[in-house]
């Protein structure tokens, strides 16, 4: 069975983040979601969500795919975790999948993962980051290697069923989307 991890930080995108939980659980993927601390997450507005575990308790787990949910501050507080950054790089040296939405890639660039990349965000959170060598487009889901990122809360359930379709194949994620009466 494929293992993602969700890490939750206070202020996070809750549209996001449960789009993606959700998802990625009914495509029979385990989704550990992983608080930063062992609180409550209080999402960007004001829904609390609990995760199943603290980040702490997986830092030394293997994941097929580490995916961040933007808003903000939720975002900045993940960009400013030495465990997330630092998990994002073990994933990456592995070569594994990393995904993250919205407000999120500028965690991956923080982590220094965006390098020669082709990427998306919510409008503008990269522009001002002085990424040279990245290439940063205004499309709803980019995919370059092992990153896929995406622009925002409405982009959720495409970016969701685009980490299924890595992660299990097309045909998966044509079912999960058949049973969602996305057609």
């Amino acid at each position: 069975m494929k293992k993602v991890l969700v890490p939750l930080a206070q202020g996070c995108e809750e549209l996001e983040a449960i789009t993606i939980m959700d998802l990625l659980t009914r495509a029979g993927i385990e989704v550990v979601s992983a608080g930063l601390d062992d609180q409550p997450v209080k999402c960007s507005r004001n829904t609390l969500i609990i995760p199943s575990t603290t980040l702490d308790n997986v830092l030394n787990d293997d994941f097929d795919l580490i995916v961040l949910p933007g808003g903000l501050p939720g975002a900045n507080y993940l960009r400013d975790d030495e465990r997330v950054i630092e998990l994002l790089k073990r994933q990456s040296e592995k070569n594994k999948y990393i995904g993250a939405i919205c407000a999120a890639p500028k965690v991956l660039a923080s982590a220094g993962l965006l390098d020669n990349k082709r990427v998306t965000s919510f409008p503008n959170v990269l522009k001002d980051l002085n990424l040279t060598n990245t290439d940063i487009t205004d499309t709803a889901i980019e995919h370059d290697g092992n990153i896929l990122t995406s622009r925002g809360p409405g982009t959720a359930m495409d970016f969701s069923l685009k980490l299924i379709s890595l992660l299990l194949g097309a045909d998966k994620a044509d079912i999960v989307r058949q049973q969602m009466v996305m057609d």
